[in-house]
């Protein structure tokens, strides 16, 4: 037997309460899901396109500048208020990390 994702029991509820009417709670508790998992929009994706595409143009222009310089050329420059933590990410997804020198 597979297991059903979280995600998957949120699109059940969903439909549960459009098709048959039921409550939110009802619906919740039925497939063990929490409310505020049935309430959370994800809204990423198209952030972090353009996280991706801000880190792609500083790397092409400053060849020599790591994650640290970037992260903070973005937000006291330009102003960005994404997380540092969501930006290292998708810096270390484009394989855009500085080769280290051995000594």
């Amino acid at each position: 037997m597979k297991a059903v994702r979280p995600s998957q029991r949120k699109d059940m509820a969903q439909s549960l309460v459009k098709k048959k009417g039921l409550s939110i709670r009802f619906a919740c508790q039925a497939f063990g899901i929490s409310e505020t998992c049935y309430r959370h929009k994800a809204t990423l994706s198209g952030e972090n396109l353009a996280v991706a595409d801000w880190l792609l143009r500083l790397s092409q222009a400053k060849k020599r500048s790591g994650f640290g310089l970037c992260f903070l050329y973005l937000r006291n420059v330009k102003g960005c208020g994404w997380n540092h933590k969501r930006m290292y990410r998708i810096y270390r997804e484009l394989e855009l990390n500085l080769r280290v020198k051995p000594q």
